[in-house]
Formats: C-alpha cells, sequence, structure tokens
C-alpha cells in the first residue's frame, strides 16, 4: 500500500505540474486573444474615423455632381430645375443678344447719336435712322467676340468649383475604398491571429492534462513493474535456483503449489 500511495502522490505532482503548466498556457493564450482583439478594435476604430472624415467632401462630391448634371442637362439631374440643361447650350444669337455687355454699349451708343442728332435737328431724318442702323451693325459685330468669350468665362465659372468639388469628394471615395480593403485584410489577420490563439490555449490544457495522465499511469505501471520484480527476486532467493523467465513452466525443484504471489 506504501508503494501505491508513493505513485498516487508522484503521479499527483505530475498532474500539479501539468496543471500549472497548463494554466500557464491558458494565460499566455488569453493574453495573445486579448492583443489581437484589441488590434481588430483599433483598426475598426481607425476606419470609422477616417469615414468621418472624408465624408464631408464625399457628400459635397455628390451634391456637386447633382448640380452639374442639372446643368449640363444630363440624366440624374433635376428636371424641374429652370436651369436643367442651361450650360450645355452652343452659344447663339439668344444668348448674344441677352449679354450684358452687348445690350447695355448698344444702348449707350443709339442714345449717344440720338442726342447728336437730336442737338442738330435731324432726330427723325433718314440720315440719323441710317446712322443708327450702321452703328448697330457694326457694334453686333464687334461685340460678338466679346459676347462668346464672356459667355464661356461665365460658364466655365459655374462649372469648375462645381467640378473641383466633385473632384474631392472623388478623391475622398477612393480613400475610403483604399481604407476599407486595407481593413479586409487587417481584420482577417487580426481575426485570424484571434483563433491561432484561442486555439493554442486548448491545445496546451489539453496537452497538460494529457501529460497530467500519463504520470498517473506512469507512476503506477512503474509501482507495479517494481512489485513484479520484487516477487521473482523473492522466488529466487525461497528456491535457491535462479527463475527461468519465459520458460514454460517453473523452474527445477519448483512445483506449482509451492510458488508464492
Amino acid at each position: 500500500m506504501a508503494g501505491i500511495a508513493a505513485a498516487l502522490i508522484g503521479g499527483a505532482a505530475a498532474i500539479g505540474g501539468s496543471l500549472i503548466a497548463g494554466n500557464a498556457a491558458s494565460k499566455a493564450s488569453k493574453a495573445q486573444a486579448r492583443a489581437a482583439q484589441q488590434g481588430i478594435d483599433a483598426q475598426k476604430e481607425r476606419f470609422e474615423r477616417q469615414g468621418e472624415l472624408q465624408e464631408p467632401f464625399r457628400q459635397a462630391g455628390l451634391t456637386s455632381q447633382n448640380q452639374l448634371m442639372t446643368l449640363l442637362g444630363l440624366k440624374g439631374g433635376d428636371e424641374a430645375s429652370g436651369e436643367y440643361g442651361s450650360a450645355s447650350k452652343a452659344f447663339g444669337m439668344d444668348q448674344f443678344n441677352a449679354d450684358p455687355g452687348y445690350a447695355f454699349r448698344l444702348s449707350e451708343g443709339m442714345k449717344a447719336l440720338e442726342r447728336s442728332a437730336a442737338a442738330r435737328g435731324g432726330l427723325l431724318s433718314g440720315q440719323t435712322l441710317k446712322g443708327i442702323n450702321r452703328y448697330g451693325q457694326d457694334m453686333g459685330s464687334q461685340e460678338y467676340q466679346n459676347a462668346f468669350n464672356r459667355y464661356q468665362v461665365e460658364r466655365n465659372a459655374r462649372l469648375n468649383p462645381l467640378q473641383s468639388l466633385m473632384g474631392a469628394g472623388q478623391t475622398a471615395t477612393n480613400q475610403l475604398t483604399g481604407a476599407a480593403g486595407a481593413l479586409g485584410t487587417g481584420l482577417a489577420q487580426g481575426y485570424g491571429n484571434l483563433g491561432q490563439a484561442q486555439a493554442s490555449g486548448y491545445v496546451g490544457a489539453a496537452n497538460a492534462a494529457m501529460q497530467g495522465v500519463q504520470g498517473i499511469s506512469g507512476a503506477v505501471q512503474g509501482y507495479y513493474n517494481n512489485q513484479f520484480m520484487n516477487s521473482l527476486l523473492n522466488r529466487q532467493s525461497s528456491y535457491g535456483q535462479p527463475m527461468q523467465l519465459g520458460s514454460a513452466g517453473p523452474a527445477v525443484g519448483m512445483s506449482p503449489s509451492n510458488v508464492r504471489y
């Protein structure tokens, strides 16, 4: 019984050591899992913050795009708006006659001719009418190119800021797309590390438990092996003849009834 107790004590010591090792492995795996989870949370937080910072630019880009589509008369623009398609019209006489610069110069020139003719007493004369007509034609010829240039400048002044804002929105969207891809890659790696850390904890605990069981088994097996060898030695000492291990029967001078176990 003392031998069995010693074997059990040895097995218990083996279990204790295994439990300590298993606990250490579990703590290490939990620390690794916490670190992996913290990394995952940090990546998510960075992406959300980046999205918050980029969102105003993205919204400005969308608003500018909608306005551009309205001005250019494109599908998706506000067709109910009075400006729908206004920036897509080619320069023509309607735009020329509506040019404020041309209208002002023409009006002021006509007034000057009329005052001059009135001062001479020929306001309604044929000569005055011819002069007014010629002046109108010359003014139209001279001012048409100027009116066209002013039309282009005004048109670009309306479209260019919208295009710039839309470009900023597109840049913000591209950056968010890239960040989302990086987040996906980082999360995949982070969750992989988290899974490995958790799995290592389970494996470490299982290995420690198995080592404890093997320790008990080894101690008990060693005890019974020792008892068996002692039994063989005792037989040899009792009969004065060596035991023939592995023989078909007991040694010479021994009878089955005299063998004690």
